[in-house]
C-alpha cells in the first residue's frame, strides 16, 4: 500500500492523541473508525467482533465503549432484529462516531472550566486565610 492511499485503510485524526486515551480506548476507537460508514459515521460491529479484532474480552470491550461514550467520542443505540419467525431480538449496538473537532472543543472547554474552578478555590482559600490571620 502506498502512503496516502486510504482505499485499503482508514484515517485516524491526529487530534485523538490530545484526549489522553489509553491503549485500550485507542484500540476500540480505531476498530470502530475502520468499520465506520464515512457518509453516516455509523457502524454496528458486535462486541464479540470488536473483541476478536483487538484481542480483548467482551467485558473489556464494553468497558472501553463506556469510556469512549463518557469522553464524547461515540454514541451508542440499541438495535432490534426481526427474525423469520416474526420474533424480535436485540441486535448489535449502533455506534455513531462524533466529529473529532467537536470532541476536542468540548475537551478543551472542560479543561478550562476545571482550571477556572481551581483558581476560584485558591482565591477563596486565600481570602479565608487572610480573614483568619490577625491583622
Amino acid at each position: 500500500m502506498k502512503y496516502g492511499n486510504y482505499r485499503d485503510g482508514f484515517f485516524l485524526p491526529n487530534e485523538i492523541f490530545q484526549l489522553g486515551l489509553n491503549a485500550g480506548d485507542l484500540s476500540v476507537y480505531s476498530f470502530l473508525r475502520r468499520c465506520e460508514n464515512h457518509r453516516t459515521h455509523q457502524c454496528w460491529p458486535s462486541i464479540r467482533t470488536i473483541g476478536e479484532a483487538v484481542g480483548m474480552s467482551e467485558n473489556t470491550v464494553r468497558k472501553y465503549i463506556r469510556r469512549l461514550e463518557e469522553r464524547g467520542l461515540i454514541t451508542t443505540e440499541p438495535t432490534e432484529v426481526i427474525t423469520k419467525s416474526s420474533g424480535r431480538r436485540n441486535g448489535n449496538l449502533l455506534f455513531t462516531l462524533r466529529p473529532i473537532g467537536g470532541v476536542i472543543d468540548e475537551h478543551y472547554a472542560s479543561q478550562l472550566a476545571e482550571l477556572e474552578l481551581a483558581a476560584e478555590r485558591q482565591r477563596v482559600a486565600k481570602l479565608l486565610r487572610e480573614q483568619e490571620s490577625p491583622a
